[in-house]
């Protein structure tokens, strides 16, 4: 027999569709104020470098310490840029791919650091305000609901749903606003013209047109930025009146960013996608740092080798180009061949640890046991400068193992685990490291250190739960 099922009126069963949308509303503004990072992140020495030469000016502009502000790269297509707690500035390799030029990028920058000086990630009042609001009026529609006024219900719930966005919104656009201020004024004290900001907003109102998006005033009540047209107009008269306006970007600084964004692009793109983009007719170096990823993608080696020792003949002491033309030989497995270019690569650069750490797993891939001590000594100096890179402890850790080292071994692993957030292979490797290290040694030191982390995030886990 069915068994009989209550009946549903359709005030009551509206009423629970607004209730779910309010609670898809609460997540929202949950995410919103602390943001989570599901992207990966891509890491690569010279990028790196020229985001650091491009923010430090900026940072210390905005009164912070350059060593103390991390820009990130984010694997990600959109073009978007955000702050998510601490000093870091992340950018989206679609970002840089849309920008045309570096100060573009610097414009950016100085917007994303007017965040971080506002503390508009650690300030979640107007998120917190808006979840008051949902909630009392979420309460107030439960309680007319079980008193039998389902309408009455509705419409206090919808009213607190309209009145907690336009309050959020509202608080965020005063945010976005605050940047725009402070990243000028970073810009100015830094001596940076302006005019890369106003072309990058220049391509995000282009953006808004294509895509038939309202620029109306009620439009604009559910979007979480200023209008982009209403930004450009505000700020060109900051820029235009001060006395960077005129002054020219840096040529070098314009030169690094065409390479960086072409070897991104020939790193994302289908390698297809790439060689259209840069046609062998072009010979500049940014076209063949492309067609030099895009040939390696496509195993095509030996014309990857031929762009790569055409940009080496161009400079033969960049550590970038000798670094390219070492990954293409050690990833098409030649790690013999693959050694000098990336010895000489890790010279120039003093043991730059992404550079170092690829320096190492080349030296350990041609199984030469002659090898190992250097290789040690590499990726010791690497995870030195960088503790963060799980990459270099891993290699690390084989060559100890290799040498019978089982102690450090069993540490390395800890560490790249506990930073992938393998919290129960990071505490039993931790263990065995601390129980076979010499005790008060700085490596016993160390593996009880990850070993207390491990626990902390296993009884935060289980807290959570």
């Amino acid at each position: 027999m069915m068994a009989h099922l209550p009946r549903i009126t359709m005030p009551a069963l509206a009423l629970r569709r607004v209730v779910a949308r309010f609670v898809a509303l609460l997540i929202a503004f949950s995410l919103t104020a602390q943001p989570a990072m599901a992207q990966s992140i891509l890491r690569d020495a010279e990028t790196e470098a020229l985001l650091r030469d491009l923010a430090d000016p900026l940072v210390e502009a905005a009164g912070l310490r350059p060593g103390n502000v991390d820009v990130v790269l984010v694997n990600d297509p959109s073009i978007n840029a955000f702050v998510a707690g601490g000093q870091v500035v992340y950018l989206h390799s679609g970002l840089i791919n849309a920008a045309d030029s570096a100060n573009e990028v610097q414009g950016v920058i100085a917007h994303e650091l007017g965040h971080i000086t506002g503390g508009h990630v650690i300030n979640t009042d107007g998120a917190s305000a808006a979840q008051t609001i949902s909630i009392l009026s979420l309460l107030i529609g439960v309680a007319m609901a079980a008193a039998g006024g389902g309408d009455a219900a509705m419409g206090a719930i919808m009213a607190g749903q309209r009145a907690a966005m336009g309050k959020y919104l509202a608080f965020n656009r005063t945010q976005e606003s605050s940047a725009d201020a402070a990243g000028a004024q970073f810009l100015s004290d830094a001596g940076i013209t302006g005019k890369g900001s106003l072309e990058f907003f220049g391509k995000l109102l282009n953006q808004e047109y294509r895509y038939s998006r309202s620029q109306s005033e009620e439009a604009g009540f559910n979007r979480t930025h200023p209008l982009s047209g209403d930004r450009i107009a505000r700020l060109r008269e900051v820029y235009e009146k001060d006395p960077a306006w005129n002054t020219p970007p840096d040529p070098q600084l314009q030169a690094r960013f065409e390479r960086v964004r072409a070897k991104l692009y020939g790193y994302l793109a289908e390698p297809a996608r790439t060689l259209k983009a840069y046609p062998v007719t072009r010979t500049d170096i940014p076209a063949r740092y492309a067609r030099a990823y895009a040939y390696h993608k496509d195993a095509r080696i030996d014309q990857a080798l031929a762009e790569t020792d055409a940009l080496i003949a161009s400079d033969p002491d960049n550590p970038y180009f000798l670094e390219l033309r070492g990954q293409v030989l050690l990833e098409s497995g030649r790690p013999d061949e693959a050694l000098p270019a990336l010895r000489r690569a890790t010279e120039l650069t003093q043991n730059e640890p992404l550079i170092a750490s690829l320096f190492g797993h080349a030296l350990i891939a041609t199984e030469d046991r002659s090898h190992y001590d250097e290789a040690e000594s590499v990726l010791r100096a690497a995870v030195a400068k960088d503790r963060r890179n799980p990459f270099a402890w891993y290699q690390l850790g084989m060559v100890y193992a290799a040498k019978g080292d089982m102690p450090r071994a069993h540490l390395a692993s800890a560490e790249q685990q506990v930073m992938q957030r393998q919290y129960i292979e990071a505490l039993r490797s931790a263990q065995l490291a601390e129980s076979a290290l010499p005790e008060g040694s700085a490596d016993w030191l160390r593996a009880q250190d990850v070993r207390m982390q491990a626990q902390a995030a296993l009884e935060a886990a289980r807290e959570d739960s």
